[in-house]
Formats: C-alpha cells, structure tokens, sequence
C-alpha cells in the first residue's frame, strides 16, 4: 500500500512517543492509588504530579476530576451539577445533547455556527434558576470558536452556570471563565480513554457513586494513561509555534479548495487553526470519503463518534446548509502535518471535484 497522510486530527491526534514512553514507565511501577502501602503512595504522588502538570500546561484554574474521556467529563457536568434547567447550543457535541436530554433548551446560532448571544439572554430571563448553559469552545466539526466572553457575561449575570466543552479548544486556545470545563487527553498526543473535568467551584457539583478522585467519580485511576496525557502537554509546550504553523497550512490548502469550487463552513468568523470543513456541491460526503481514502487520505465526514455512521451534520443543518449539509467533509490537521501533505489533498480534491461535480451538473 502507498503511504497514507492522516488528515483526521479533529477525531484523535497520533499517540506522542513521549507519551507513550511515559506510560510504559507509570504501568512498570504501576499500584493503585488509591492503596495506603508504599507503593499505592507512590503511585498517588506520581497521579498528583501529572494533575498539577495537566492543569499549568492547559493554563486551566479550577479542580481536575480525571474521568475516561470528555464525553464522561461532559455527563458529569450535565447529570450532576446542581441546576434547575439546562440550555444547550445548536451545535453542541453527541455527548451534550444525549446527556442533556431533549428536555432541555436549544440555543440558535447565526449562519457562521455562533452563539446567538441576545437569544440566549432572553432564554435565561424565562429558565429556572440556576441555569446551566453548555457552549463548546471550537466546534469540532468546522472549527468555529464561540464568543464564550460574550456567553460567560450573559450566564453571570443571570447567575448561570456555564460548561464549555473544551475537547477540540484547549492547547490551543486561552483557558474558558467557564465554571466546568471538559477535556481530553487524545486530541493533543495523549492515549485515548483519559480526561477530565475542570471544575471552579465543587459546590456546584453533587458527589456521585464511588470514593475516587474526591468522591466525584468512581473507578481507578488510569494513572499511565494520565502520566502519558502530562508527557504530551510537555511536548506541546515545548513547541510552542506548532499552532501557527498548522493555521498557516490551512490557509494555504483552504486556498486551493475555494478556487476550486469548495464551499467552506465558517469562513468569516475566527476558527481553530487545523479544521477545514468543506462542501463539495452536488456529491454527497460518504462518496468523498471512499475515494479519498482510497487515494490515501485518511479525512471525515463531521463529527467521528457515530460508530462509523455518516449522515448530514447537525451543525450544519444548525448554521443554515440545508442539503449541502450532507455534501461536506472536515480535513484536519496536527503538529505532524507539511506542505507536502496538505498539497497532495489538495489536489487529489481537485481532481475529484473537476470529475464528480461535471458528472453531477449533466
């Protein structure tokens, strides 16, 4: 098989080796640490260390609970804190909208995928309080960065509390004033199966089943997998410019992709750095999909939770697509990602476009 170029950062970044080499020497001295002997204390010294590194590398104020990934972090917030309602975005993640439940209120967004702040206003003026808002801080589908200044002052004021999802955001983005935030150890070079909730104030948070991580959530710590999420914010930090040089190539293949007929989803507000979301008008995405990966492209359609699943973006039918929602994919990239990549996808785009949307017009 031809070298394939991974474009599909968004959904997880590649393990860091510095990671894994982290990992590998947390589970040769592994104990729980939850344990009163030597080696549990231990274990528990080296659990509070990656917590404390975790918190200074994300820039992040507030409690770390470690739970199994952000989609834990997230239920966490939603099941347990103590609200009378819950607002959540038109855009939110899988994991928000599952967990919120549909009994819970929808925030509009305008055309770009933001949060319609005036709108929000006038929910909370109708909402039991305290209300609960969850506003993602980038979405993971087109990248877009919410106006959550904007979005913490309207919650404050209202004596809401506000949980941002900060999966696709943190490391690159400057920390929330959010009252809980979610993250995750996999989009940054960290395992999968790590994460945390970021909590300002534990009193707006009930206790649940289980006596770790303070009584708020039960299970073992992964202590290797949490060393290795600490390793890889290490080498983030040590790369200080990787995000620049990723927004600069996105630029460079979102340039191509417009001339060459490519309808970009939030062009005309601020977004993350690596996450193009772009519609092939007339084909639909699935069908982008297979011959990209069959070229060698290893990229998506929306968000990648779904069990495999590709169907037309929430998101997108949020922001306004209508049917051209179905017809978008998203490209990602990562701190691994080179001209010559972003170039090679950029024209075997063009190729396809030039065949596909000819044979669609006909």
């Amino acid at each position: 098989m031809a070298q394939r170029i991974y474009l599909d950062w968004a959904a997880t970044a590649p393990i860091d080796p510095a990671a894994v080499s982290a990992m590998a020497g947390a589970a040769r001295d592994w104990a729980n640490p939850s344990s009163v002997h030597a080696e549990g204390r231990r274990a528990r010294a080296g659990l509070e260390a990656a917590r404390r590194a975790i918190l200074a590398g994300l820039g992040a104020r507030g409690t770390a609970i470690f739970t199994s990934g952000g989609s834990e972090a997230l239920d966490l917030a939603l099941r347990r804190a103590r609200v009378g309602a819950t607002l959540i975005s038109a855009v939110e993640h899988e994991a928000v909208r599952t967990a919120a439940g549909p009994e819970a209120g929808a925030v509009p967004v305008d055309g770009d995928g933001r949060v319609d702040v005036e709108a929000l206003a006038a929910q909370l003026r109708d909402a039991p309080a305290p209300a609960l808002i969850a506003v993602m801080q980038a979405n993971n589908e087109t990248g877009v960065v919410q106006p959550l200044d904007e979005v913490a002052a309207v919650a404050h004021a209202a004596g809401a509390l506000l949980l941002v999802d900060a999966v696709q955001g943190a490391g690159k983005l400057a920390w929330p004033d959010a009252d809980f935030v979610a993250v995750s150890a996999h989009k940054l070079g960290g395992p999968p199966g790590v994460g945390a909730l970021v909590v300002r104030d534990l009193a707006t948070l009930a206790a649940g089943a289980g006596g770790q991580e303070g009584g708020y959530r039960g299970g073992t710590e992964n202590v290797p997998g949490i060393a290795g999420w600490a390793a890889a914010m290490a080498e983030r930090a040590a790369d200080a410019g990787w995000t620049a040089r990723v927004h600069r190539l996105r630029e460079r293949l979102e340039a191509r992709l417009r001339v060459a007929g490519g309808v970009i989803a939030g062009e005309a507000v601020e977004r993350l750095p690596g996450i193009v979301c772009v519609a092939m008008p007339g084909v639909e995405a699935i069908r982008q999909l297979m011959i990209f990966d069959l070229d060698g492209f290893a990229v998506s359609a929306g968000a990648a939770c779904s069990s495999g699943k590709v169907a037309a973006s929430h998101v997108l039918r949020a922001m306004g697509w209508g049917a051209a929602a179905g017809e978008a994919i998203r490209i990602s990239l990562g701190w691994t990602t080179t001209e010559a990549h972003v170039d090679a996808f950029a024209h075997a785009w063009e190729c396809a476009a030039s065949r596909l949307t000819r044979r669609a017009a006909a």
